[in-house]
């Protein structure tokens, strides 16, 4: 099985800026003689400044979609997430890339994922998710809406596709896809219920779930997976399971893993907090995935089926981050051949590209963003990478 297949779904610029005290950066820290990696839970809001739900009303229903925001000025990154992740996947890149250009950021947490709360929560579709993107930007700005740049990963980067494709985002000026491929995508489809079914089920503790996304590598920066992983997480709630048999399952699995109203017409609640805000309780050690991507499987095939032709057909510049060449399909390789986007392979990294070397991923966006005049450096630019 390839590390795309094993990982898919799970949905330098110059001197970073110094670290708030700690907080730990980088996939493989140095620790001194008898410390440990720290694996507890850091908060949203030592990475965004703002927290938001989203209310889209929709008939009688109401739909709410959660959403952090950071910057008061430029173009809109509208962030999209891959399967099973949350909006917290993209806290470290959104601190990063703020301090490099001037744009705003907002992280969404797509429906079935996060605290996004909707209506009809197992419909996954492509067409359902890309018109949720049209209209949470449409209540956030109206008509007056800024330049918007659409950035996906994985899944995330599919409906980013799909919605710029439909024309349901009108001030698109940009597009970015981070690692995701028609051909590989469908591909790794073949395995991805043998996958989900090899992962633990459930976690004893937050930090147990934040260990294991780095040791079985779904993240490799123990960073990004300290804040992200709330995000995948929820209360694990005993239904017909005898007492005691869930800590005994969750024992194995971990021991097993160690060894190895706006202008739209809508409404935004606003919260913007000082102090930690974590939302799992610690009352009752044991947790489990927000979402059981296995379910979602009649929606997979919709999500990728056809991509690159789209891609290829949005009218914006585009930008294309791959953790590695082989990753290309052939209307793809056409394609960048003939210059109808730029590309950059990120190596080193896994399939969470943005999590993995989140100053690298911030790097190339930046100078994407200043080389198409969407806005303007807050310092020098200096590409590690060659673009394609």
């Amino acid at each position: 099985m390839s590390s795309l297949e094993k990982e898919l779904f799970l949905s330098k610029l110059p001197s970073r800026p110094p670290m708030r005290p700690g907080l730990q950066t980088g996939s493989k820290m140095r620790m001194g003689p008898g410390r440990k990696r720290d694996f507890s839970p850091v908060p949203w809001n030592h990475y965004f400044e703002t927290m938001e739900d989203v209310i889209i009303k929709r008939g009688k229903s109401k739909d709410s979609f959660r959403i952090y925001k950071s910057g008061s000025e430029g173009p809109v990154l509208l962030l999209l997430h891959g399967g099973g992740h949350s909006a917290l996947s993209w806290a470290v890149f959104s601190s990063l890339i703020i301090s490099r250009v001037k744009c705003r950021v907002v992280a969404v947490d797509l429906r079935g994922h996060g605290d996004t709360k909707v209506v009809d929560s197992d419909n996954l579709s492509a067409e359902k998710m890309s018109r949720d993107v049209g209209d949470i930007i449409n209540t956030l700005y109206g008509a007056n809406a800024p330049p918007v740049l659409l950035i996906g990963h994985s899944m995330g980067g599919a409906i980013a596709v799909h919605s710029a494709a439909k024309n349901l985002v009108p001030s698109l000026q940009g597009l970015c896809v981070i690692d995701v491929v028609e051909g590989t995508a469908m591909d790794a489809l073949n395995s991805m219920q043998t996958f989900l079914r090899s992962r633990p089920k459930i976690f004893n503790s937050v930090e147990s779930a934040i260990e294991w996304s780095v040791k079985s590598g779904q993240i490799r920066n123990l960073e990004s997976a300290r804040v992200s992983m709330l995000g995948q997480l929820k209360r694990y709630e005993e239904e017909q399971n005898s007492p005691g048999s869930s800590h005994a399952f969750v024992d194995t699995a971990i021991n097993e893993e160690e060894e190895e109203e706006e202008e739209g017409g809508g409404i935004a609640k606003k919260e913007k907090k000082n102090e930690p805000s974590i939302s799992i309780k610690e009352d009752k050690p044991e947790y489990t995935w927000r979402i059981e991507l296995s379910k979602t499987e009649k929606y997979w095939e919709g999500w990728f089926k056809g991509l690159s032709n789209l891609f290829l057909s949005c009218p914006v510049p585009k930008l294309l981050l791959l953790a590695g060449v082989d990753r290309l399909d052939r209307d793809l390789t056409i394609g960048q051949m003939q210059g109808k986007f730029q590309m950059q392979v990120l190596p080193q990294c896994g399939h969470a590209v943005h999590e993995d070397a989140p100053d690298k991923v911030a790097e190339a966006l930046a100078t994407f963003m200043i080389r198409n005049k969407f806005t303007e450096s807050k310092g020098d630019i200096q590409s590690s990478y060659p673009s394609f």
